[in-house]
């Protein structure tokens, strides 16, 4: 589609500079009517000024959008019953709120009747590869602009050069390089760029956003119970809670207790490695109380199987294929497997580290009749053992038969 042809556009809409360069931008290289969308993910900004800025630059149709809830139940809860972790350690925050966005933005799309979305993705980044596919997914012929790779604003200089051109309302602080670039939402908060690009280099302290340093942390413990149903948690020492509301509290009790800090070098989808510091207070703390619920709800082979589909899952997740039909398929397999992941846990919060300490479920499989040191009534034959063994070594020992050296290698 030619710029001729785009009437209207949607553009995720932060109000920050950028995006303020990128509203005007488009209607000047368009000129076409510009829809803004701003999410509330609870990113722990105001976000009225958004709505004031837009009108500000005409702009007649104004979504801000509060999605909290949804994105936490629809998800992240849905991401978390996976245990999804991308490279074995990240949480993936800023990777699952593209579609959401990506989301509401093709339905604003369709009820404006608009030609076009827009994002302010740079052309380096994952973002753009997370938005668009995920706008192709939802609306094939979609027409997607993506500033950064069109036009000829290459530095910060330039951007502020035209922000001042078009009296484009610049923050004190937009003057001066900033030390690096953040995104938040409720479940995370990251932090790359300038200061942080020299992966030698510890972060400053400055660069936290969401909790304290764990050696600054109380020299005591909070003791705390999550209870699940379904996979998904529901309440915090027995009160239920809305999945918005137990994230946001889980995230307060994180904070004061330094947890959930992490500092990365990780692999982009689209080829380079990058240094980020995260912080995902709540989400470590869901995190491990999960996994501990699973430890006596899941049979050992689902748990394995789930195991071993966990990197791939977080793999697509980080890369932006949250809508394709892979991630559909290994989250049907992810949910059968929650059926009965309900009961309650409890934990130690303490100076960076959560603690389980106690795990009770309707479900469980753990059977002390089984497991006891003591007398077991019959209940487990220790001779069976060595015919199972037997049978497990035939192969190490037919190999050994045959000469070959640590079996049939």
């Amino acid at each position: 589609m030619s710029k001729k042809n785009v009437k209207k556009v949607v553009l995720a809409y932060s109000g920050g500079l950028d995006t303020s360069v990128i509203l005007k931008w488009l209607q000047e290289t368009y000129r076409c009517e510009v829809v803004t969308f701003t999410a509330d993910l609870g990113q722990g900004e105001e976000l009225e000024p958004a709505r004031k800025k837009a009108e500000m630059f005409g702009v007649k149709q104004i979504f801000v959008d509060d999605l909290r809830e949804e994105f936490v139940r629809d998800f992240v809860f849905p991401m978390f019953r996976a245990n999804a972790a991308y490279e074995g350690v990240y949480l993936l925050g800023t990777s699952i709120a593209r579609p959401l966005i990506a989301k509401r933005q093709i339905e604003i799309a369709e009820e404006v009747g608009a030609d076009a979305v827009a994002h302010g993705a740079t052309g380096k980044g994952n973002d753009q590869v997370r938005f668009e596919l995920s706008y192709y997914a939802l609306k094939p012929d979609v027409t997607v602009i993506a500033p950064w790779r069109e036009w000829d604003l290459t530095s910060r200089t330039a951007l502020l050069d035209f922000a001042e051109k078009h009296q484009i309302p610049i923050a004190k602080d937009k003057r001066g390089e900033a030390p690096f670039s953040v995104d938040a939402n409720l479940l995370h908060s990251s932090s790359e760029g300038k200061i942080l690009e020299e992966p030698g280099q510890e972060a400053d302290e400055i660069v936290y956003q969401r909790t304290i340093s764990p050696m600054a942390a109380p020299d005591r413990v909070t003791e705390i119970s999550i209870d699940f149903k379904d996979g998904d948690a529901v309440a915090i020492n027995g009160e239920a809670l809305s999945p918005a509301t137990l994230l946001t509290k889980l995230n307060a009790l994180g904070k004061e207790n330094g947890i959930g800090r992490l500092d990365l070098v990780e692999n982009r989808f689209v080829g380079m490695k990058s240094r980020g510091v995260y912080e995902t207070p709540g989400g470590t703390i869901l995190h491990v109380a999960h996994r501990a619920m699973e430890s006596i709800t899941l049979d050992r082979g689902v748990a394995h199987l789930k195991d071993e589909l966990m990197p791939r899952y977080a793999e697509l997740i980080y890369n932006g294929f949250w809508f394709a039909p892979e991630r559909r398929m290994l989250q049907a397999a992810i949910d059968a497997s929650q059926a009965h992941v309900t009961g309650r846990v409890r934990l130690k919060l303490y100076k960076g580290n959560v603690i389980v300490t106690g795990r009770e479920s309707p479900h469980s499989l753990y059977s002390m009749k089984y497991v006891t040191f003591e007398d077991d009534q019959g209940a487990y034959d220790q001779v069976d053992a060595k015919g199972f063994i037997k049978l497990n070594a035939l192969r190490l020992r037919l190999g050994a038969m045959a000469g070959r050296k640590g079996g049939a290698l």
